[in-house]
């Protein structure tokens, strides 16, 4: 979505509903290479070294004098020139990483798809328009999980409408399909909690995505009390249907706007006070059924360009019986786009961490190379869905490369769900694995930089440029992991973990002290006990 969805925090932040305050804990948040694989699920073989105990001194110290007696730690940091262990702590344990889940899901698509591959979304057609500019049929919007797939730049859905005009259409007989049955599988993350669903991080993933599956609801007080704030959507139309139960009260009063939209309908209700003379806040959220959406806005944009639509918006996935099952061999194409590069897409994966966007990645790549990575019933092969199937490839992926997926517990590309666990070794050695790919470059470049851009825009400033590192943040997790480089030029590798931190104190305030001691120019010394 072309909108700046930084202003939902301070929006989210003034509301005292309960919900409104739990989800904003939350949004803190080609070719496939050939590769020899070992054994699968070896572990990656142990370190001849001793950690560097200057360091181990210093983290420990920060971990212990923290104020978090009860969070759990995991950390590891590496030399990346040799892979010397510097530092562990629980390495091995098991650790929800939050959106440390798009290292997984980014490094391994960049390597197996390619930095260059692209999504391509089609029109079809059961037959030609006759000379007339009719078509007496359906128009199918066939989606193939494009990310970046926009209604509002003119390089989006306005562009497939214009190649329409183009070849002489004038009117559709039928109605506008949303063909998402490219992708199979659940709607959304197993493991995603219910009140995250609303909200435009927890957007439902859709072979057919546009505008981020997402719409953005402003808010906006009278000039004195006693009159409703005026809320008004991004989009004209009703695909959902606003609610407004609000009220704008005496300037000073508390605000208590409450958001809520239904989990199965497109009910949209907004209740609470707004104070008069308050500055109007947007709230951004998913909206259901997004093939549905898809194909209500195409329609939207047919219409502007003078193309009528006798029929109305329709959704299709591969739920449909096996007799109406869409077969694009079997129809006729009239327009496409070709997204954005894979490269460029896991860019503003990583800087921005898009869930949607690393949940597309992982179908996709689930897609076109789940066949490589079989489930051990085949029976089941069939039925799998491409999320399941990307993850399988994931797994592979790491047992490819010596590291052991043991135990680790991967439920989704993003990190929102709950249900992911891995390690720091794991996470601390994929780094390791994709810095020595053709792919080391982009996939490194498309992660926050401390002090700079991204999530670490606003963190790490004396170290700006320095660390380049994927955050993480759920309610009560945190994570940081990435690459530092050292004052005499050395670069690490590290994962850092903090679980279950409860306390009042803040863990990613010590997550960072810990990144900031690695780019000491004496962190990557070699350790004194070393044999």
């Amino acid at each position: 979505m072309s909108t700046n969805r930084n202003v939902l925090r301070p929006a989210i932040l003034l509301a005292i509903t309960l919900s409104v305050l739990l989800i904003v804990a939350r949004s803190r948040e080609a070719t496939p290479k050939q590769v020899t694989s070992p054994a699968a699920n070896q572990p990656a073989p142990a370190s001849s070294t001793s950690p560097d105990p200057n360091l181990t001194r210093e983290i420990d110290r920060l971990i212990d004098e923290s104020g978090l007696p009860q969070a759990r730690w995991g950390v590891v940091v590496k030399s990346l020139a040799d892979g010397q262990l510097l530092y562990s702590r629980d390495g091995h344990k098991l650790f929800t990483p939050a959106s440390n889940m798009k290292i997984y899901t980014t490094a391994v698509a960049l390597d197996l798809l390619g930095a260059d591959y692209r999504w391509r979304t089609s029109v079809y057609a059961g037959q030609q328009v006759d000379p007339s500019g009719t078509l007496d049929g359906d128009l199918i919007l066939y989606g193939r999980g494009a990310p970046d797939l926009d209604s509002f730049k003119k390089d989006g859905l306005p562009a497939l409408a214009a190649q329409l005009k183009e070849q002489g259409l004038r009117r559709v007989r039928g109605n506008i399909i949303g063909d998402e049955s490219y992708f199979r599988g659940e709607l959304f993350g197993f493991g995603w909690q219910w009140n995250d669903l609303q909200w435009y991080f927890g957007a439902e993933p859709s072979a057919l995505s546009v505008d981020q599956n997402s719409i953005a609801l402003k808010i906006t007080p009278a000039t004195k009390p006693g009159i409703a704030p005026a809320l008004t959507l991004d989009h004209e139309g009703d695909y959902l249907r606003l609610t407004n139960n609000t009220m704008t009260v005496a300037s000073g009063e508390a605000t208590t706007i409450g958001i809520n939209r239904g989990l199965s309908d497109s009910e949209l209700r907004v209740w609470g006070d707004f104070p008069a003379g308050g500055r109007p806040f947007s709230a951004y959220l998913s909206v259901p059924n997004p093939a549905l959406w898809a194909a209500t806005l195409f329609k939207q944009a047919l219409a502007a360009r003078g193309i009528k639509v006798e029929g109305e918006p329709r959704s299709r996935d591969f739920r449909m019986p096996e007799k109406d099952k869409f077969d694009p061999q079997k129809a006729v194409e009239t327009a496409h786009l070709e997204s954005e590069t894979l490269g460029e897409i896991v860019h503003r994966t990583n800087k921005e961490s898009n869930n949607l966007y690393a949940e597309l990645i992982l179908r996709t790549l689930g897609k076109e190379r789940g066949a490589t990575a079989p489930d051990p019933d085949p029976r089941k092969n069939r039925e799998r869905g491409d999320d399941e199937a990307g993850l399988a490839v994931i797994k592979l992926w790491l047992s490819q490369h010596q590291i052991s997926t043991e135990g680790l517990g991967l439920r989704d590309g993003c990190g929102l769900s709950r249900l992911d666990l891995v390690t720091p070794d794991a996470t601390a050695s994929l780094l390791e694995a994709i810095a020595k790919t053709n792919s080391a470059t982009t996939f490194h470049d498309s992660l926050p930089v401390a002090g700079r851009d991204g999530t670490l825009s606003a963190r790490l400033h004396r170290e700006a440029g320095r660390i380049y590192a994927k955050t993480g943040s759920l309610t009560y997790d945190h994570s940081l992991s990435g690459y530092a480089t050292t004052e005499n030029g050395q670069v690490l590798v590290f994962a850092i973990f903090c679980n279950d931190a409860t306390a009042k104190a803040d863990p990613v305030r010590v997550i960072d002290q810990i990144a900031a001691l690695l780019t000491a120019a004496g962190a990557a010394q070699p350790a004194k006990t070393r044999e």
